[in-house]
This record gives structure tokens, C-alpha cells and sequence, in this order.
């Protein structure tokens, strides 16, 4: 990424197997649920400075205020000026929850009865919102709604506000709370959801997405401030990459045309070459279109068997617009782990996909290296941020 290096030196996390970051990846190396990936045990009280004000936040933006309590605790005190600190948070579809709840309401107690705060807690620029008030940072405070791509593409958009010198820090990651019965229903009635609530990705037997919820928060420094400040490094953003298939509203595009530029475009912005990734996590969605396209994808630019790639959603399911900073997250826990989690669900080789190393059973050993995270989402929207150890 050209100009100022971008380190991370916080790390939170809500996910489906675990709550913190030490849970979560000890859930990520375990075993997966059947059905719905949902975060329980969640109090959004303890995030909050009074219960009031967590109930009058919507689910997906109680998930990034949680995460990025601890992202901050990590990180410690910031010493950059407020004016030059951001936050940049996307997500899918924002504050549903509310939405459906607040309709309900109306039709069966009348308009007058809806929430004065349904319009905040529905928007999808809540989260970011929400955590510049809270920190008191009044540098950009943004969001990105691309669809399952928003986390990834808030990560890359909000390191290149601190390498192109705009920020100092930014707070950055993605958030979702899609469960309500109308969602539900529209993506089962289009076949993308899992009939038996297991993820199986790249496996010959996949046949559709597990549903999840969940958010993470990465905070991103200047690496010199960071060194200087005496914070833990715990990774970089290498680059980072967009790009759209420009070929259908669901469907990706044949041969993963538009995730092999997203992903050439993103190792170039790292000034590295294909060989130097050592690691992808993959997006991975256990959908029948996804997984060959990205298997093909991946063929194309780094040969066979290249890295070792993993599903992190064989555990956590996808979570939609936050998918892609959880699986950033997973990456660098992978990193200070030496442990790549495997795919979970992934059994039995599908021979019609290229046979790509995919990490499944148990976690794999490694030295970590320059890694890829991939997220790619309805609308033909492809995100890839490219990720680096600690180099201190």
C-alpha cells in the first residue's frame, strides 16, 4: 500500500463461536454447531453507558460498540489528534432488526406508536456513528454497504485514509444482525441457505450458506506512531482492493473473472507477487457458484496447490456485511496462534474444483506470512486486504 505503513494494534471481536478474541479463535479450532450461527450470551449493557442508551441501538451496532471496547483496551491510549482519527464501519443490511420489529408494531398498534428512534438505529452509517460519539474522534467517520464484501472493503477504505496521510488511526471493521423472519424467508425462498445447517465449504456435498451475526473491530495506527508509542503491533495491512464483476445481481462472475483482478489488484497494491501470500482465508460460502468461481480464482493466481486456504465460515457461517473483518480477525489470530484453523465441514473433495490446499480436520501449523483475506458479495462486489505479521 503506497505511502504510510498501516499497523493494527487492536483487535475485538462478537462472533457466533465466541465472544473476545481468545473465544472466539479457540471457537474457530473446534467444533461447529448445526444451524443458525447466532451470538449468545451477549449482554449489550456492559458496552453502554446506560441501559437506555444500548436499547436504542440496533443489534448490529451493539455488536461494533463491543468489539471495539476491546479493540481499544488492546490498543491502549491513542496519542494522535482527534481530528485525524476515523471510523469506518460496514455492514449489509444495517439496522433490519428494528426495522422489521418497528413495522410490526405500526400494523398492529398504529403509526403513532413507532419509535422516534427508528431512523437512527436502522441507518447504516449507525455503527460508525455510534463509535465516533463514543471515542470523541472527529476524523472521517464513514461506512460501506457492499453487500458481504462491506467488512473487507471498510478495512482496505480505512487504511488508506492513514497511508494517504488523512488519519492517523481509524477505527475499522463490519457488523451484522440479519436475523429476522423476513430475511430468513427471502434467502431460503431463493435456495442460498443450507437445508440442514451445515457449512460445507468447497466440499462436493455443499448446498448453500449457513446464516450468521456477529462484528469485529480492528484498530488501524500509523506504524511509526504505534512503534513510538510503545503499542503491541499485532499485523499490517499490506493493500487492499476493489472490484466489481459487472455480470449479475447474485451470481459470480464465471471463472471468478472479477476475484482474480480484485485479488492481483490487492497483492500489487502490497508490492508483492503471488508466491509471497502464504495463506487465504477464502470466502468460502459453502454455496455451490461461490465456491467454484473462487476455487478457480484462486487457481488462476497462485497456481496448484498454492497457499493454504481456509473457510472460517465452515465454523462461524457467514455473517453477511461483517464476514469480512471477522475473517480479517481470524487471519491475524491465525498469525499469533501459528495455527491456521481449518475448514470446518470440508470432508469429501468435490473433483470437479481445482485441487487447492485447503487446510480441514484440524488447525495447521505455520509461519506466518503475507496472508489474504477474500470477500466477495451479492452485486458483483469483490473485496481482498492483504495482511502481514508483526514486523517488530
Amino acid at each position: 500500500m503506497q505511502g504510510r505503513r498501516v499497523a493494527v494494534t487492536g483487535i475485538g471481536v462478537v462472533g457466533p463461536c465466541g465472544i473476545g478474541a481468545d473465544n472466539f479463535f479457540s471457537g474457530l479450532c473446534g467444533e461447529a454447531p448445526v444451524g443458525e450461527r447466532r451470538v449468545e450470551g451477549f449482554d449489550p449493557g456492559r458496552y453502554f453507558e446506560s441501559p437506555k442508551d444500548a436499547r436504542r441501538a440496533d443489534r448490529f451496532t451493539q455488536f461494533a460498540v463491543a468489539a471495539a471496547s476491546e479493540a481499544m483496551a488492546q490498543a491502549g491510549e491513542l496519542s494522535a489528534d482527534p481530528d485525524r482519527i476515523g471510523t469506518f464501519v460496514g455492514t449489509g443490511v444495517g439496522g433490519i432488526q428494528t426495522l422489521e420489529s418497528q413495522i410490526e408494531v405500526r400494523l398492529a398498534k398504529g403509526p403513532r406508536r413507532v419509535s422516534p428512534f427508528l431512523i437512527p438505529m436502522i441507518m447504516a452509517n449507525a455503527a460508525a456513528a455510534t463509535l465516533s460519539m463514543k471515542y470523541g474522534f472527529r476524523g472521517p467517520c464513514e461506512n460501506t454497504v457492499t453487500a458481504c464484501a462491506a467488512g473487507t472493503h471498510a478495512i482496505g477504505n480505512a487504511a488508506r485514509l492513514i497511508a494517504g496521510d488523512r488519519c492517523d488511526a481509524v477505527l475499522a471493521g463490519g457488523s451484522e444482525a440479519p436475523f429476522t423472519e423476513t430475511a430468513v424467508a427471502g434467502f431460503s425462498n431463493m435456495t442460498a441457505l443450507s437445508n440442514d445447517g451445515v457449512s460445507r465449504p468447497f466440499d462436493r456435498e455443499r448446498h448453500g450458506f449457513v446464516m450468521a451475526e456477529g462484528g469485529a473491530i480492528l484498530v488501524l495506527e500509523e506504524m511509526d506512531m504505534a512503534i513510538a508509542r510503545g503499542a503491541t503491533v499485532l499485523g499490517e495491512v499490506l493493500g487492499a482492493a476493489s472490484t466489481a464483476d459487472a455480470h449479475h445481481i447474485t451470481a459470480p462472475a464465471p471463472g471468478g473473472t472479477g476475484a482474480i483482478h480484485c485479488m492481483n489488484l490487492a497483492i500489487e497494491d502490497a508490492g508483492l507477487v503471488p508466491s509471497d501470500i502464504v495463506h487465504v482465508n477464502a470466502h468460502g460460502t459453502s454455496t455451490d457458484k461461490n465456491d467454484q468461481a473462487e476455487a478457480h480464482a484462486m487457481e488462476a493466481v497462485f497456481g496448484l496447490p498454492g497457499p493454504a486456504v481456509t473457510s472460517t465460515k465452515g465454523i462461524t457461517g457467514h455473517a453477511l456485511g461483517g464476514a469480512g473483518a471477522l475473517e480479517a480477525v481470524a487471519v491475524l489470530l491465525a498469525m499469533s496462534n501459528g495455527l491456521i484453523p481449518p475448514t470446518w465441514g470440508y470432508t469429501t473433495p468435490d473433483p470437479e474444483l481445482p485441487a487447492i490446499d485447503i487446510v480441514a480436520g484440524t488447525p495447521r501449523p505455520w509461519t506466518p506470512g503475507p496472508s489474504m483475506s477474500n470477500s466477495f458479495g451479492f452485486g458483483g462486489h469483490n473485496g481482498s486486504v492483504v495482511l502481514g505479521p508483526s514486523p517488530t
